[in-house]
């Protein structure tokens, strides 16, 4: 950070980047909360993925048209929630932190 520091040691942050950074940063992180949640949520909801291995050992396995369009399934759309959650809280996280080294300066 002190490389940092002295690479922008004459920089002047704006007043519309020391106002309205804290609250953007603040917004960002209650985002990442909720996502994470939500996430949390949806994963304990979808079900668990040994139940078609067991059955293909037992012999029970078939494949029904149902197991067939797995994408409209709520399972496809728990795992669809999931993906999206989780890159919401991937680049929310990384503009939290972009705006953080802003605030710095």
């Amino acid at each position: 950070m002190e490389f940092v520091n002295f690479m922008f040691a004459d920089a002047v942050v704006s007043d519309f980047v020391s106002t309205a950074f804290p609250i953007i940063r603040a917004v960002l992180l209650g985002i990442v909360t909720i996502a994470c949640l939500i996430m949390i949520v949806t994963t304990l909801l979808q079900s668990s993925a040994n139940q078609t291995g067991s059955s293909a050992i037992s012999g029970g396995a078939s494949d029904s048209y149902f197991s067939q369009n797995k994408d409209n399934s709520r399972d496809g759309k728990l795992k669809r929630i999931t993906i999206f959650m989780a890159s919401t809280i991937g680049i929310c996280v990384v503009l939290y932190f972009i705006t953080g080294f802003w605030l710095a300066l």
